[in-house]
């Protein structure tokens, strides 16, 4: 196997505020290899977006800032954490992507579809403005919008939601890159069109073999696309595996939850969902322990002193969990996940 595509490894990002220091992000590490698709999942605010637009380096700095001991390195030779804005810019939007939740706000009012997606094109790759207008129309045919050439010359305001996602990752894929991130790619849109949306993003990265995370809390849309899937607690790495092993073994309580949360075809329709009680944590002063103690049905005395490191389960799978510990009392998966769930 060649060398990861994306090596991040004790990433830690903190916000400086009047209040005093959010640790956003503590302590976050994985790898991404060539044509994966790695999924971050967890509720709002536990730090995935701040992770993801950290590897963009795309948060102002201040307020925010990558604490020392922190690495992100990218395609084995660019150490992203200490690199200038200048570095980046040759590589934001060259060899890495970003398809954001709301293309809306993302993309430029005032310019044309193909006055967008050709600006990356001129500035990353010595091509003439008719040739970076052809790619363009290319490309938005590769995201399956009809009539490509009429699109080119219009605005944002002029298309529907899900055109204007479908220009988002035509824009995020003009230059090839080695590295697509999707942060929320479905949040702003109907159903319909997020099936596809999602069936469009697993089409290209099978043609293209672009790497991708994947940022979501729908756990729908992880099922359809990932690999790979880390669970984000509190601005942590609380348990990371296969697919099949976060939906078919999981192995922390959260997680869990998460997958408790999920509506189900065969449930009663009058059933009230399943969510998880309490509220996360607050960044200002993480807690001592197991951030997720205060919330977990399961919690023991250790999980409020100690906070646990990560208990192997197989190779690939682990989880930040005491009840993984081999002297941990046995305790049987909630009703409705796992395997049984799953037949």
């Amino acid at each position: 196997m060649g060398k990861p595509i994306l090596e991040v490894n004790n990433l830690r990002v903190s916000f400086k505020m009047y209040a005093g220091e959010v640790q956003a992000v503590r302590g976050v590490s994985f790898t991404l290899d060539k044509g994966e698709v790695l999924a971050i999942v967890g509720e709002s605010g536990c730090g995935k977006s701040v992770t993801a637009q950290t590897i963009m380096r795309l948060i102002p700095s201040p307020p925010s800032y990558i604490k020392e001991g922190s690495s992100i390195l990218f395609d084995g030779k660019h150490e992203i954490s200490k690199m200038s804005e200048s570095q980046m810019q040759n590589i934001r939007g060259n060899e890495m992507g970003m398809i954001f939740q709301d293309p809306m706000t993302s993309l430029n009012p005032t310019m044309t579809v193909g006055a967008q997606i050709s600006e990356g094109i001129l500035k990353h790759q010595k091509k003439s403005k008719s040739e970076a207008m052809k790619r363009a129309s290319e490309l938005l045919t590769l995201v399956g919008m009809s009539n490509a050439d009429e699109r080119l010359h219009q605005y944002p305001h002029e298309l529907s939601g899900g055109m204007r996602q479908r220009v988002m990752i035509a824009l995020s894929l003009a230059c090839n890159p080695k590295l697509l991130i999707a942060d929320e790619p479905t949040t702003a849109l109907d159903v319909t069109i997020q099936a596809q949306i999602i069936d469009l993003l697993r089409d290209i990265q099978e043609k293209t073999e672009t790497s991708i995370i994947l940022i979501t809390h729908d756990l729908g849309v992880v099922a359809e696309m990932a690999h790979k899937v880390i669970v984000m607690y509190a601005g942590k790495v609380v348990e990371r595996g296969t697919l099949e092993d976060i939906f078919y073994n999981p192995r922390h309580p959260y997680t869990w939850g998460l997958l408790r949360s999920v509506p189900r075809l065969d449930s009663d329709k009058n059933a009230e969902l399943d969510s998880i009680p309490g509220t996360p944590p607050d960044l200002y002063a993480p807690p001592v322990g197991c951030a997720f103690a205060a919330r977990c049905p399961y919690a023991m005395k250790v999980c409020k002193e100690i906070d646990p490191e990560h208990f192997h389960v197989n190779d690939g799978h682990s989880a930040a969990c005491w009840l993984n510990h081999p002297e941990a009392p046995e305790v049987e998966m909630p009703v409705g996940i796992g395997r049984g769930a799953h037949g």
